[in-house]
């Protein structure tokens, strides 16, 4: 979680912003519920009365009105009612200020609302006793107190209530006066209606800005992720690949950094958006004081239990649900990639019963976490429909009592639903953080892993000609983990300007030689120096610039052919491209082509032959035209004639380069300047060909396993 916050705070900003729009939301959101109540009780109910000031008023209602005010009142009211017309209207005092407004209100309601109800008691009328207050049967005290205890029979009454009862009084005078209703119900619901609708547009707007700030956010936090992972990557030597494989690695290039992204979108849109709709709604509902509270307490409570529990029982299968996609991942990638061998023999019953396997845990995984997930939304529905039964059910007590009035439950309804919904939002979020923080910790393992092929720190550049030098000095190599060194004290000069060849049997370490010279693995012991310089104190890419590296196995990245000559350097000229191309005896097939040197690459060279794409590499690392050229067995898939044709070329072109080649053939290496010989991880000989028939045994083993007797004789093959 604190990872993802990380992530998200680089583009504090634009946060803020969403921030703030989701408050704009959240206020547009909340208002409308109050504003729904205004229109039921208010437009419908009260028809449009919003207050107890009357725009005009008889002037002997006003003195009816007077006998239940205190002088105060009294004296608020005679300051608003100031002209009277011919008729005895008493008209309100324009511009008055929203507080005299508030004033007049509170003076008038209440004495409405005893007139409303004295005036509906059969047989009785204010008129009498206005008469005999003239008349001295009873004094303003008396009348005062009467208004007390008229108050204190009707309890409790909200000042919704109490102003409903007023507007009872209003619509009275009204209809006395012969002022149409009609028109100030209508322009009382047109107006508030208008308000709704702009609140709704405003509301609407700010959500589709924060969707558009919050998916650009998230791509642009799923980009940057994307962009550190692979960079990291392609630092990584073989220790680090072997430490997370490569289908690790793609997972958590895509479904974990995806999970972050949509999690982090989520975030911005709903789970900053809860806690203020929630707490927004609770501070509306204690505003409205129903005294219903205690239902959201019993409702935030039940879903705090749920979101707890389910929470407790899902995050060990989350952990254990992104290790399953990575080996699903993996299965489905050795089973893709092996798929000759795998229908040469006939195992492909076998790879579907591991592919099942895999696919099978995965998903009961999967089905485990939805099934548990699938209590929430039950649970929710039911505590959501409980809340309302309950709302209502007490509500139409307070109703019936006088103390609530219908749009003010509608509204508690709807507040209540917005604070349930966002507890639902949070828990929905609650889902998806426990498996977007594993994904991130993942995605972090990758970002932080400490290289073990790194440029020395403040690192300066020798500033030299480089000639191509390559110096072993009793080097001694043992891979991580394990027992013994793959290859030890080695020690030997391969010189400008010839050839040295390595050979020996399977296993005994050759590649592994030639993998320590660009640094794919650092000598374990003793030092390997390029100009009498240990490449550990030259920067990795002046390093390999100065070489030309050909793997055993020849990689070709999809595009056309002219692309993967030039991957070295796209400013290669086409003459240097081309002469490369000639050097590697790769001009015969792409001559051919309709397209030549623009003809089309599938991804890993899947549409050339072997020896193609083996020539194609070798023409890849001419084109550079490096000091110092690396050929790992990369002439295994050539015929004889291409083979002799290939190195003659390039004794001819690259004379000046130092050459080092790795080879099974002795064929291809006889006539090397000189050969190494490897057994079992150590020289058992250094020489000419002709030396080493002579002086070492293990290479006239393998001599003889390969050439003729005559050949052995006479030099070998051309």
């Amino acid at each position: 979680m604190r990872s993802i916050l990380r992530y998200m705070m680089k583009s504090w900003k634009a946060v803020c912003i969403v921030i703030l729009l989701l408050m704009i939301q959240a206020y547009c959101d909340l208002s409308l519920p109050t504003y729904m109540s205004n229109i039921v009780d208010v437009g419908i109910q009260q028809n449009g009365m919003d207050d107890a000031v009357m725009q005009k008023i008889r002037a002997d209602s006003l003195e009816q009105l007077e006998l239940f005010m205190t002088e105060d009142e009294i004296e608020t009211v005679e300051a608003a009612y100031q002209t009277v017309d011919a008729v005895g209207i008493r008209l309100v005092k324009d511009g008055l200020s929203r507080e005299e407004e508030e004033a007049l209100s509170d003076a008038l309601c209440v004495p409405m609302a005893l007139v409303s109800q004295i005036s509906g008691q059969s047989g009785y009328d204010v008129s009498q006793i206005q008469a005999a207050l003239e008349a001295g049967l009873i004094t303003r005290d008396q009348l005062l107190e009467m208004k007390d205890q008229a108050l204190e029979q009707m309890g409790e009454v909200s000042d919704s209530t109490m102003l409903q009862m007023a507007a009872l009084y209003m619509k009275d005078e009204y209809e006395a006066m012969g002022v149409d209703l009609g028109a100030i119900r209508n322009h009382y619901l047109y107006v508030t209606g208008g308000k709704m609708l702009g609140l709704t547009a405003v509301g609407l707007l700010a959500a589709v800005m924060i969707g558009l700030i919050a998916s650009r956010v998230g791509a642009g936090i799923g980009r940057d992720l994307r962009t550190q992972v692979f960079g990291r990557v392609l630092q990584f030597s073989s220790a680090e690949m072997n430490k997370f494989s490569t289908a690790s690695l793609i997972t958590r290039c895509t479904n974990d950094i995806q999970q972050v992204q949509m999690v982090c979108v989520m975030m911005l849109r709903i789970m900053l958006f809860a806690p203020i709709c929630g707490i927004g709604g609770i501070l509306k509902v204690y505003n409205t004081r129903t005294g219903m509270g205690w239902i959201i307490a019993v409702a935030v409570c039940v879903i705090i239990a749920v979101i707890g529990t389910l929470i407790r029982v899902t995050m060990p299968k989350f952990r254990m649900m992104q290790s399953l996609i990575d080996r699903m991942n993996l299965v489905s990638r050795e089973i893709l990639t092996g798929i000759m061998p795998i229908r040469a023999f006939s195992r492909e019953k076998r790879e579907e019963e591991r592919f099942a396997e895999a696919n099978t845990d995965l998903m009961r995984t999967q089905l485990f976490t939805n099934r548990v997930m699938n209590f929430m939304m039950p649970t929710m529905m039911l505590t959501m429909n409980g809340v309302t039964v309950a709302i209502v059910w007490f509500g139409s007590k307070g109703i019936e009592a006088g103390n609530l009035q219908v749009g003010d439950m509608m509204a508690f309804i709807t507040y209540t639903m917005m604070i349930v919904m966002s507890f639902m939002m949070m828990t929905m979020i609650s889902i998806f953080l426990p498996r977007a923080g594993i994904a991130a910790d993942r995605i972090n393992e990758v970002i932080h892993t400490e290289l073990t092929i790194a440029d020395k720190p403040e690192l300066k550049e020798p500033e030299k000609e480089w000639k191509g030098e390559i110096r072993f000095e009793d080097v001694t190599f043992c891979y991580p983990g394990a027992d013994h060194p793959a290859i030890e004290h080695i020690s030997f000069t391969a010189e400008p300007g010839k050839t040295t060849a390595i050979i020996g049997s399977t296993g005994c370490g050759k590649s592994t030689l030639l993998n320590l010279i660009p640094r794919f693995f650092d000598v374990t012991e003793g030092s390997v120096k390029l100009d009498g310089v240990d490449v550990r104190d030259i920067k990795q890419k002046t390093l390999r610039q100065q070489l030309g590296y050909v793997p055993q196995k020849g990689v070709l990245f999809s595009g056309d052919i002219a692309s993967n000559l030039k991957f070295a350097d796209q400013n290669i000229p086409d003459d240097q491209m081309k002469l490369a191309a000639e050097i590697a005896q790769a001009t015969e097939f792409i001559d051919s082509k309709m397209d030549r040197y623009h003809t089309h690459i599938a991804q890993g060279g899947t549409n050339v032959s072997g020896g193609q794409k083996q020539r194609l590499s070798i023409a890849r690392a001419i084109a550079a035209d490096p000091k110092v050229y690396l050929f790992d067995d990369s002439f295994s898939a050539l015929d004889y004639k291409t083979d002799a044709a290939l190195r003659r070329a390039l004794n001819q072109h690259v004379g000046d380069a130092t050459v080092i080649i790795v080879a099974q053939r002795i064929s291809t290496i006889l006539h090397a300047d000189q050969i190494i010989v490897l057994n079992e991880g150590r020289i058992d000989g250094i020489g000419t060909h002709e030396e080493l028939l002579v002086n070492c045994n293990t290479y006239r083993e393998i001599a003889e396993s390969q050439l003729s007797e005559s050949e052995l004789k006479g030099g070998g093959v051309q």
